[in-house]
C-alpha cells in the first residue's frame, strides 16, 4: 500500500472523528474566553448525544427521513444551552467554584441521560440504532480533483466542513466584532469592562451557554455520525478531548481547531489501523489508549506554558478592584 492510499484511508476518517470535537471545543472557548472555567464540556456532550438520539428517533416516526437526524442537532444545541445554564448560575449568580460546578455537570448529565433512556425504553440502557444518520458520502465534483480529491472529498461528512466553517466564524465573531470585544474584555480584565459598562454577568452567560449551545451540537454530531445509538459508553471523554483540544489551541478558535483535528487523527487511528500494513499488527488496545496518552504528551510538553485568559476562573463581584 502506497503512501497516498494510507493518506485516503486516515485523512477522511480524522475529518470524520474530530468534527464533534471542533464543535465542542469551540464552545469552551466561548466559556473560558469569557472567564468562566468549563470542564463540563462533556457533560454537554451526553445531552446532546442523548438529545440527538431522542430526537431523531422521533423524527424518523414522524416521516421526516433524512431531515431528522439535521433538525435532532438543532434540538440538541437548544437542549445544551439550556442544560449550561445550570453551571453559569451556580458559577456566575453564585460565585461557586466553577471547577466544582464542572464536574457535577458531567456527573449529572450522565446520570440523568442514562436514567431518562431506561424510563423511556422499559429499563434498557440503550436507544434503539437510528435509521437515518449523516452518512459518509463523496462530494459531487469536488472528489474527481486529482490527488486531492481522494483524500479531503471522499467519503466524509459534511459536519466536518461544517465544523471547520464554524471554526472561522467563531474566530471573526470573537476577534473582529464588537460583542467578541465586549466577551474577551470580561475575561481578561472584567473590572475594566465593568467601568466601561458592560454587563459582566450578562456577557459570561451568554459565553456559558453558548459553550452549551456547541457542546450540544458535538454531542449530537459524534451519535448522528459515527454511533448511531445512545448509550453508557456513547461519549467516553470526548468531552474531555474537547476540552485538550482546546487548551491546546491556547483558547484561540483555529488553535482549537487544530487541537480536535490532531485528537481526531489520533481516534481515527484505531478505527483504521487494520487497513494500514504494519499499523494492524499492534495490539488494538494501544490504538484505542493512544488519544488519551498523546493528551498527556501534548499538555505537558507543548502547551505547558499556554496562559488562559487572565480572569479565566475568577468569580466576578460587582465593585471589587
Amino acid at each position: 500500500m502506497s503512501f497516498y492510499e494510507v493518506l485516503t484511508i486516515i485523512i477522511p476518517s480524522t475529518l470524520l472523528t474530530a468534527a464533534p470535537l471542533i464543535f465542542t471545543s469551540l464552545g469552551g472557548v466561548f466559556s473560558e474566553r469569557s472567564g468562566v472555567v468549563n470542564i463540563g464540556l462533556e457533560g454537554l456532550m451526553w445531552v446532546g448525544a442523548f438529545t440527538g438520539a431522542i430526537a431523531t428517533l422521533f423524527l424518523q416516526q414522524a416521516g421526516l427521513g433524512q431531515a431528522s437526524p439535521w433538525i435532532a442537532i438543532l434540538i440538541a444545541a437548544i437542549a445544551g444551552g439550556l442544560f449550561s445554564l445550570i453551571h453559569a448560575v451556580v458559577s456566575i449568580s453564585f460565585h461557586a467554584d466553577q471547577t466544582v460546578s464542572g464536574v457535577a455537570l458531567n456527573f449529572l448529565a450522565q446520570g440523568l441521560t442514562i436514567y431518562l433512556v431506561k424510563m423511556i425504553y422499559n429499563g434498557q440502557g440503550q436507544t434503539p440504532y437510528i435509521a437515518n444518520n449523516i452518512d459518509k458520502i463523496s462530494i459531487p465534483v469536488l472528489h474527481n480533483i486529482p490527488i486531492i480529491g481522494p483524500i479531503f472529498f471522499q467519503q466524509v461528512t459534511y459536519t466536518s466542513y461544517l465544523a471547520i466553517l464554524a471554526s472561522f466564524v467563531v474566530w471573526y465573531v470573537l476577534f473582529k466584532t464588537p460583542f467578541g470585544l465586549r466577551l474577551r474584555s470580561v475575561g481578561e480584565h472584567p473590572e475594566a469592562a465593568d467601568t466601561l459598562g458592560i454587563s459582566v454577568t450578562k456577557m459570561r452567560y451568554i459565553g456559558v451557554m453558548l459553550s452549551g449551545v456547541m457542546g450540544g451540537i458535538g454531542g449530537a454530531v459524534y451519535l448522528v455520525t459515527i454511533t448511531s445509538n445512545f448509550n453508557i459508553s456513547t461519549i467516553a471523554g470526548q468531552g474531555f478531548l474537547a476540552l485538550a483540544a482546546m487548551i491546546f489551541g491556547k483558547w484561540h478558535p483555529i488553535g482549537a481547531m487544530l487541537g480536535s483535528l490532531f485528537f481526531g487523527f489520533a481516534q481515527s487511528l484505531s478505527i483504521t489501523s487494520q487497513q494500514i500494513p504494519y499499523l494492524d499488527r499492534l495490539p488494538s488496545v494501544i490504538l484505542l489508549i493512544a488519544p488519551y496518552v498523546l493528551t498527556l504528551i501534548v499538555l505537558t510538553g507543548f502547551v505547558g506554558r499556554a496562559e488562559a485568559p487572565k480572569a479565566d476562573g475568577i468569580p466576578y463581584f460587582k465593585g471589587q478592584r
